[in-house]
């Protein structure tokens, strides 16, 4: 029988390891010698490994620097986690020194810039309230204004019942024009003035409104801050908000949050600046209105022997004009129905394009498709609208003009009374009235000027 060698897994194993051969060949001449026992512990034919003291001492050094490596690198490791411990915390407290700080310098702008909104909106307050008294002052003058326009009005009236030769233009019928005029340019202006003041208070309270909201904004976010700059690490309210580092809802920064109070402020003053010269508009219009009629009125006395020209032709234009204005506002009446009628034709499309693009979205996975059926409703949706938005604009270009013509109508149908009227009454009534008239300046005032009272 061959007897087959083991091959050792090293080469130090291959030289301590004994083959097989040598271990037969020592059984042979064991039998050989009449089976004498070995002179060696058997222990030495087994087939295993034996390590010279080499081996061994290589072994224990490799440990040794095994575990001065590991040591050393434990030690390195615990030097970085200290290093790393004692710089995140002093950046940790810097940081948050540094936005504390922050914060108070914050609070301290807010508290700054609420500070001059508050006096902003106190001046604003006042002169609304100026404004407001001015406004009244006013509306009433314009009253007062009334009086001395129906008795000028009457007295046109009366001189236009004259007939034949009477119905001359003469120099009282200009003067009496001229003081109507007068007046009812006065009553124009203060009515663009009046107009002007409650658009212009308005605008006052729009102005300190903003103020008002941003000096409001301001004292929450104050309060908030000042929470915030006082919040410290032993406090109770904290606690963890994951993800809210990557909220950002800011609308602002910096510059533009003070820009926007800064306008705020200016729009604040811009407004008052305006509304103090509209009171001295109104101081000024009350000299001037109560000079021009006190100057019509000794005008129309001292040459109130004329005559006047008759006004029929003017009147039968003005029935005219109303006649067509009239025959104008029915058609527009019909065109406004018929707008009315086509907007409202067009929801039943509406709904049926929206409908169908509606129930379309419930399609399922790849049906989900931008098909030309989808573009062609899209499309279709937005022909609908459109037109739609046409008709609106044509809708109200057409109220806005039957309005218009409305108004017409109404100050044609005015001016027609106030011709008929003035047909029909004599021209010495007219007289006898004029004479009749307190002429003493000094029985009463308007405006609280040296104005006659009529």
């Amino acid at each position: 029988m061959r007897t087959r060698s083991v091959t050792p897994s090293s080469p130090r194993m291959s030289a301590l390891m004994p083959t097989i051969e040598d271990h037969t060949v020592g059984n042979h001449l064991g039998r050989s010698l009449g089976h004498a026992k070995p002179v060696f512990n058997s222990a030495r034919n087994a087939l295993y490994s034996r390590y010279s003291h080499n081996d061994w001492e290589h072994s224990n050094n490799n440990y040794y620097q095994l575990s001065e490596r590991e040591r050393n690198f434990a030690e390195r490791l615990r030097a970085d986690a200290w290093r790393a411990v004692k710089s995140t915390d002093m950046r940790t407290r810097n940081r948050q020194a540094s936005n504390t700080k922050r914060l108070g310098e914050r609070v301290h702008d807010i508290t700054f810039w609420k500070q001059e909104l508050a006096n902003e909106i106190h001046a604003m307050e006042n002169e609304t309230d100026n404004l407001k008294e001015h406004k009244r002052v006013l509306e009433k003058a314009y009253q007062d204004t009334k009086g001395p326009l129906s008795i000028a009005e009457e007295c046109l009236l009366q001189r236009e019942k004259r007939v034949g030769i009477d119905q001359v233009h003469d120099h009282v019928e200009k003067s009496l024009s001229q003081e109507v005029a007068v007046i009812k340019n006065c009553q124009d202006k203060m009515r663009r003035v009046i107009e002007k003041a409650n658009i212009q208070i308005k605008m006052n309270r729009a102005a300190q409104h903003a103020c008002d909201k941003d000096n409001k904004d301001k004292n929450h976010a104050q309060g908030l801050d000042d929470r915030m700059h006082h919040l410290r690490n032993s406090s109770g309210t904290i606690g963890f908000h994951p993800g809210v580092e990557n909220v950002d809802n800011t609308i602002t920064i910096p510059m533009s949050w003070v820009k926007f109070t800064q306008e705020n402020i200016a729009r604040s003053q811009k407004e008052r600046e305006l509304s103090e010269k509209l009171r001295g508009q109104i101081d000024n219009l009350l000299r001037a209105c109560a000079n021009d009629m006190w100057s019509n009125f000794n005008s129309v006395n001292n040459s109130f022997n004329a005559r006047i020209h008759e006004s029929n032709d003017t009147k039968n234009k003005l029935q005219a004009h109303l006649a067509k204005v009239n025959h104008e506002i029915h058609d527009m009446e019909k065109a406004v129905a018929l707008l009315k009628k086509a907007i409202h034709d067009k929801e039943a499309p509406m709904k049926v394009a929206q409908t169908r693009l509606e129930e379309r979205t419930h399609r399922l996975n790849v049906e989900i498709c931008n098909d030309p059926v989808m573009k062609g409703l899209q499309r279709e949706v937005d022909e609908i609208r459109e037109s739609v938005r046409v008709l609106k604009e044509k809708l109200r270009n057409a109220e806005q003009c039957l309005s218009r013509l409305r108004k017409t109508k109404a100050t044609l149908m005015h001016d027609i009374g106030v011709k008929e009227n003035s047909l029909s009454i004599d021209s010495k009534y007219c007289m006898g009235m004029r004479k009749n008239m307190p002429m003493d300046p000094k029985i009463g005032t308007i405006f609280q000027m040296p104005l006659v009272a009529y």
